[in-house]
């Protein structure tokens, strides 16, 4: 997280709306082998907590149940040239999106995974174009029940929310323009539209 506090910004319905669109993020958690991190799909609830499930493989998660984990969602990003700005005494930056946010953790039942999973599918499957949409029921039972078995699901209660929205808030009007400008004919068209509708 930055530590110039011009770069928070405490507009919660924001948030949550970047965990939904993003869809995937980074939990962090301190284990006896030493810190770990899952890279997974996230689902916010509506109610103030995140789901996510992972490989009963993977190194996390046997010790993430009842423990205190951090999730990580990086949004649009992109390097700032030097060269964009009318002040030559500039140095290089790079203007970023990031949430972190850190909760309790539990392990889900299985009907509670099953509904995760139907619900992140529902999500993601309105968004492909073209023939009807994917639905765990298209499975024989006997596939889906060993796919099920082979993940485990868990529920972050957020308890803390740690955003960074580096917009270049820190240089007058007329420079974030000159920056997004670059940034946009550089290929980061997204980076550059919020610096020019969040950026005051």
């Amino acid at each position: 997280m930055h530590p110039n506090a011009a770069f928070r910004h405490d507009d919660r319905a924001l948030l949550e709306a970047l965990i939904e669109e993003i869809g995937f993020g980074m939990v962090f958690a301190a284990t006896p082998d030493g810190p770990r991190v899952a890279h997974t799909p996230l689902l916010w609830t509506g109610d103030g907590a995140v789901q996510f499930h992972l490989s009963r493989g993977n190194a996390l998660a046997r010790h993430l149940d009842g423990s205190t984990g951090l999730a990580v969602i990086n949004g649009p990003e992109g390097y700032v040239s030097p060269r964009w700005y009318a002040d030559d005494q500039q140095v290089p930056t790079w203007n970023y999106v990031a949430l972190e946010i850190e909760g309790r953790i539990r392990r889900m039942d299985q009907d509670g995974l099953v509904g995760m999973l139907e619900a992140l599918t529902a999500r993601q499957e309105a968004l492909v174009e073209g023939g009807m949409a994917w639905t765990m029921d298209k499975l024989p039972d006997e596939r889906r029940r060993g796919l099920l078995a082979a993940i485990v699901g868990f529920e972050m209660e957020v308890q803390a929310w740690r955003p960074t929205f580096k917009l270049s808030q820190n240089k007058p009007a007329d420079e974030r323009e000159r920056l997004a400008a670059g940034l946009e004919a550089q290929g980061s068209p997204a980076i550059a539209q919020l610096m020019r509708t969040l950026a005051p």
